[in-house]
């Protein structure tokens, strides 16, 4: 038996929407947010690289990917509430496509993004926790600029102006990366 359910999938199983089993009792709950044995989504296992945010409302981080070496991510909140995105960031047809999912830190859902995808969330609530497994070291790290029009997200903004780091607010679009890249070869 499973004790993970993969709810929905995107880009071919690149990105997945995992419900974790939770075993409710009048004490509270306990939810297996992975397991070692239990792999069907977690094709390269994790290293022992777990990291947390803890976030105010209307900050956005991200969109951040790593291509050398090249790590998913598994990513679920756990107190308050956070709008997670993947975008694909591989060579071909759903370049720049994204999935975008609300998530609730009460609801135990899990989002698997893998090596390839740009990553990034934006807070709805205050002390918005967010916990991040790795299946690599953490090597060269990217971003790209948030509102690339070249994306399009649709993020659901609090403020006009969410709240960023110095690094997201001067990242760059795709296409500026991109001209970059060929510019230096």
């Amino acid at each position: 038996m499973s004790l993970f359910e993969v709810i929905e999938q995107y880009f071919d199983g690149e990105v997945k929407v995992i419900r974790p089993t939770t075993f409710p009792d009048n004490r509270g709950s306990l939810t297996v947010i992975r397991q070692q044995s239990d792999p069907f989504c977690f094709p390269n296992g994790f290293i022992p690289r777990q990291m947390y945010t803890r976030s105010e409302r209307n900050v956005l981080r991200g969109l951040h990917y790593q291509p050398d070496p090249p790590m998913g991510k598994l990513i679920q909140v756990l107190n308050g509430s956070a709008y997670l995105v993947a975008v694909d960031m591989r060579p071909g047809p759903t370049f720049l496509g994204y999935h975008a999912i609300t998530v609730h830190g009460d609801q135990p859902l899990q989002v698997w993004a893998s090596a390839g995808f740009a990553r990034g969330y934006y807070t709805l609530e205050p002390n918005t926790i967010v916990l991040y497994n790795c299946d690599a070291e953490v090597g060269a790290d990217k971003a790209i600029y948030w509102n690339d029009p070249d994306i399009g997200i649709e993020w659901p903004l609090i403020d006009v102006f969410p709240i960023t780091s110095e690094r997201d607010a001067n990242s760059r679009t795709v296409k500026e990366s991109w001209a970059d890249f060929w510019r230096e070869r």
